[in-house]
């Protein structure tokens, strides 16, 4: 047996009964099953989602006070006055203040852009940046992806003077800012979508100011759209779908030459953004100023391009490095802490870690742990902590934080993220608050995570014609997660890929149907799969190109085995390196005396049969290290302890009890020699007896030892004398003869037969037949 990692969800088991109306689209059944499983039950709905269009989204006009923002903006410009784009450190916010600022210089405004500094001004709008801004003689804030948590800030920035306007998504708080205007999907009745990113904010705006609908900035809104992880759906999925056409032939010198540092060509994916194009501009406001950013979209200088491209670049690699350290830290800091602080909530802290980061650091051990995560960096001379959060499906984290708001200096953020400011004294108390909230509200359930299958196939399903119904459900992210799909079969060539042997492959055969499946960072679960166990997996279909070959492949996400395991490494030392992954959860189980030889860790993990307690001992794999005595202890052994796999890896014996045991006229033989010469020297004779005979000594010595328990014979002066007076006894009743054939049924069944008769045999003991119990009877 092997238990899954996540909690599965068969999504299409919820649909009870066919819908005869997707039949007229040309899809297969499992692409319109799939269709049903997200709500989209019509014909008209499925064309929109299959194709979606321009003409589908919702008027810029509904947006509250969009009217009033975009007269003071015409006012600005007419009046020269300038104005501001203040913008965020994210690939939302870069790609928000590059379209504002564009649609400014189109409109003939006096702009210009601010993006605050992470490390020394922190998110959203402050006080000293609205001082500085109105000394040089902005009259006009326009704020993109942030403003609606600001509301100090802003109402300081009116008390100067100036105007503001905020547009952004995300959560408002108790209170609104002052702004002069508000644009904001969540605080508009008429806005029937809620889920735009700030650059899907930030377009809606610029359509309405430019009078047009600005085809020309749908690349910038696809990157920051996927890159911010709102849901890619209604609005969202058309802005992304077009956007992405956009962004592949897109002409932006910037954008063009980070592409070709991340090896891009061709057709633009949200895997492309989401893995290649967001982190690096993400990278550029972690480590520095993120103006290089915006700097990089807006610049049409390819020469100049092409350097702050491989400067945004070396910045990435540097982010991965900073985040795999501190992420090791943080995991070192989890394990060596021995109290029970980290059961349902994770707060971790330290000083010098980097702040830009600690978002991605959070997201790693949510995946880690699946427990709500807050992470966060010290600064001993403010005496405050900075940091980030990250959550679990289950864990509204921004709804539980706004619960104990006065803990926090400054806080904001969503459901599953969040940033924060605290002082240092009150991280234990934040800490144990969330953890009795987490308590109180989580099912041991809910600190697993969940994958929702979509729907089980068979290997003839798996085509390129059903992997190229896939690709019209694209773009896939939140809201509109790639189809997983679950498969069940024996696995055949199964092996350890990578430098490290940390990622796993096998493969999944029937008739003339072939898929691939890889898993990466599966390696490890290799010396736990038997290739004729059935093995469910759960993943993604890909396409896999090779030498301009097309073929399908399955991206393993997590699998599980429903019947135990029975592994053979039997007569071999090689189970003890390559069982080392199961030190945590195994004992190793001996009969007689503990083997000699082995390594300390394997030794602490051995067990005497007679001290095995599965309630005392937790452990799910079972490592037999030598054979029992007889059938019996094994039998026992496999009907007491539900185990999920059980190791074979023994030796036989030196001497194996088939070869000592001697034919009944063996020991008439050898009795009769006795008799006939009236003793036996067995020092002298018995070598003799051997080389004659072509017995062992053993052997010699195992009927003699049996002749002297019978009382046969009797030991005089290191001779072997016959006893005079014998009472007949069959050499049945000797235990030694009993002992050495019950070593012999052991040594049959464990180590001559088949793993295969020996899965049979247990398999056959581990369910005992049960008598079925009498139906009650009343009065008959």
């Amino acid at each position: 047996m092997l238990k899954s990692q996540a909690n599965w969800s068969f999504t299409y088991e919820e649909i009870k009964q066919d819908n005869n109306e997707l039949n007229e689209l040309n899809i297969s059944k499992i692409t319109k099953d799939i269709l049903l499983h997200r709500g989209i039950e019509s014909v008209d709905k499925a064309k929109d989602f299959l194709k979606p269009s321009i003409e589908s989204l919702l008027e810029p006009a509904l947006l509250s006070d969009i009217k009033k923002a975009t007269l003071r903006v015409k006012k600005a410009i007419d009046e020269g006055e300038s104005i501001l784009v203040y913008g965020d450190y994210d690939a939302d916010g870069v790609t928000s203040t590059t379209l504002m600022v564009e649609t400014l210089n189109e409109m003939g405004a006096m702009c210009d852009y601010y993006i605050p500094n992470r490390f020394t001004e922190g998110y959203g709008p402050n006080k000293d940046a609205f001082k500085q801004i109105n000394q040089q003689g902005f009259n006009l804030i326009i704020t993109v992806d942030n403003g609606i948590a600001g509301v100090e800030a802003i109402n300081y920035a009116t008390e100067l003077g100036l105007d503001v306007i905020v547009t952004d998504h995300h959560e408002a708080q108790d209170q609104l800012p002052n702004a002069y205007a508000i644009l904001h999907p969540k605080c508009s009745d008429d806005y029937t979508f809620k889920e735009l990113a700030g650059v899907g904010v930030a377009f809606k705006f610029a359509w309405y100011l430019l009078g047009y609908f600005p085809k020309q900035f749908l690349d910038l809104v696809a990157i920051g759209t996927i890159a911010d992880l709102v849901p890619l759906i209604e609005e969202n999925r058309v802005l992304t779908y077009h956007g992405l056409k956009v962004l592949s032939k897109t002409n932006r010198v910037g954008l063009k030459a980070l592409m070709d540092e991340c090896g891009m060509e061709g057709t633009v994916t949200e895997v492309d953004v989401g893995f290649k194009i967001g982190p690096r501009l993400n990278a550029v406001g972690r480590l520095q100023d993120a103006n290089l950013a915006v700097e990089l979209l807006l610049i049409d200088d390819l020469a100049e391009a092409r350097n702050l491209a491989e400067h945004v670049q070396a910045l990435n690699a540097e982010r991965q490095k900073i985040v795999s350290d501190i992420t090791k830290e943080a995991v070192e800091l989890i394990e060596n802490d021995t109290s029970d602080r980290f059961k349902n909530v994770i707060v971790v802290a330290k000083t010098g870690w980097n702040q830009g980061v600690l978002g991605i650091v959070a997201s790693k051990l949510v995946q880690l742990y699946h427990k709500p995560t807050l992470v966060l960096t010290l600064n001993e001379e403010s005496q405050s902590a900075k940091g980030s959060a990250r959550s679990i499906e289950a864990f509204d984290l921004f709804k539980e934080c706004m619960q104990i708001r006065s803990l926090f200096t400054h806080f904001g953020g969503h459901a599953q993220a969040a940033g924060m400011t605290l002082p240092i004294e009150q991280i234990e108390a934040v800490s144990e608050q969330l953890s009795e909230r987490a308590e109180e509200s989580l099912t041991a359930e809910d600190f697993y995570p969940n994958l929702f299958i979509d729907f089980t196939v068979d290997l003839d399903d798996v085509t390129m014609e059903l992997l190229q119904e896939m690709d019209s459900l694209a773009p896939f992210g939140m809201g509109n997660p790639k189809p997983l799909f679950h498969i069940s079969a024996k696995p055949d060539n199964l092996k350890q890929i990578g430098a490290e042997k940390n990622h796993l492959k096998f493969q999944f055969k029937k008739d003339k149907s072939l898929v691939d499946v890889i898993g990466f960072g599966f390696g490890h679960v290799f010396h736990k799969i038997m290739n004729d166990s059935e093995i469910e997996v759960v993943g993604e279909l890909q396409t896999n190109e090779w030498n301009g070959i097309k073929k399908p492949q399955f991206f393993l996400k997590d699998l599980r085995i429903n019947e135990w395991q029975l592994f053979d490494y039997r007569g071999t030392n090689k189970w003890q390196k390559s069982l080392e992954g199961l030190q945590q959860k195994s004992v190793l189980v001996y009969f007689e005396d503990l083997p000699k030889g082995l390594p300390s860790t394997w030794e602490s993990k051995a067990v005497h049969v007679e001290d095995l307690d599965a309630k005392k001992i937790d452990f799910h794999h079972l490592i037999m290290i030598e054979l029992p005595s007889e059938k019996e202890i094994i039998k026992k052994l496999i009907q007491e302890i539900d185990l999920d796999s059980l190791y074979l890896c023994y030796h036989a014996k030196l001497e194996s009890g088939l070869s000592l045991l001697p034919r009944r006229e063996d020991f008439k033989e050898l009795y009769a020699l006795v008799m006939k010469r009236g003793y036996f020297d067995y020092k002298v004779d018995a070598p003799k007896l051997s080389k004659y005979k072509g017995w062992k000594l053993e052997k010699i010595k195992f009927m003699f030892q049996v002749f002297y328990e019978l009382n046969f014979v009797k030991m005089n002066d290191g001779k072997i004398i016959p006893n005079k007076q014998v009472e007949k006894k069959d050499l049945e009743t000797s235990e030694l003869y009993q002992g050495l054939k019950k070593q012999i049924e052991v040594e049959e069944l464990l180590y001559y037969s088949s793993r295969n008769d020996i899965k049979k045999w247990m398999d056959k003991q581990r369910v005992p037949l049960q008598q079925p119990e009498e139906e009650m009877s009343y009065g008959l």
